[in-house]
C-alpha cells in the first residue's frame, strides 16, 4: 500500500539522497508546504506526483512535465541504496511529524544552484541549501 510516508520517502530519496540532512529535510518541507498551500493538491502523494499526465493514461507523466523532476524523467524510480532509502523514511517522518524546524521558511519551490529557470523570478528567495536554491509562493 502505497502511504503520504512512503511517497515522501521516495521523494527525499530521490531529490535529495545525496544531500547532507539538512537537505532532505528542506525537501521534504517543501512538499510539506505545498500539501498545506491551496494552490495544489491537498496529499503528500498527489504533490509528489503533480505534472501533466497523457490524457489516454492518466497514470503515465508526460516526460519532464513533473513537478517534481525524478516523477518523470524517464528513469525507472529504483532503490537500490536500502541505507539511503532507510534514511529518507527516517527524515520523511519526522518531518510528517512536525518535530523538525522549517529551514526553508515556507518555501514551495526549490532548484538545484547551477539552472537558472525563469519561474524563479517569480516568487521569493528564502534560502540557499547546499545544492538547492529554496523559493517561497506568497499567499495571495
Amino acid at each position: 500500500m502505497i502511504t503520504a510516508l512512503s511517497c515522501l520517502a521516495v521523494a527525499i530519496y530521490f531529490e535529495a539522497r545525496g544531500e547532507p540532512m539538512v537537505g532532505q529535510v528542506a525537501v521534504a518541507q517543501v512538499i510539506m508546504s505545498r500539501v498545506s498551500d491551496h494552490r495544489y493538491p491537498n496529499s503528500v502523494c498527489e504533490v509528489v506526483k503533480q505534472g501533466y499526465y497523457y490524457t489516454w493514461d492518466n497514470t503515465k507523466p508526460i516526460r519532464d512535465k513533473c513537478q517534481f523532476s525524478f516523477w518523470c524523467d524517464g528513469k525507472p524510480e529504483s532503490i537500490k541504496d536500502k541505507k539511503a532509502y532507510q534514511w529518507a523514511l527516517n527524515v520523511a517522518e519526522a518531518t510528517m511529524s512536525g518535530v523538525l524546524y522549517d529551514t526553508t521558511q515556507g518555501a514551495t519551490h526549490y532548484h538545484a544552484y547551477y539552472v537558472k529557470p525563469s519561474w524563479s523570478k517569480k516568487f521569493t528567495r528564502t534560502v540557499r541549501i547546499n545544492d538547492h536554491i529554496f523559493y517561497r509562493w506568497e499567499i495571495e
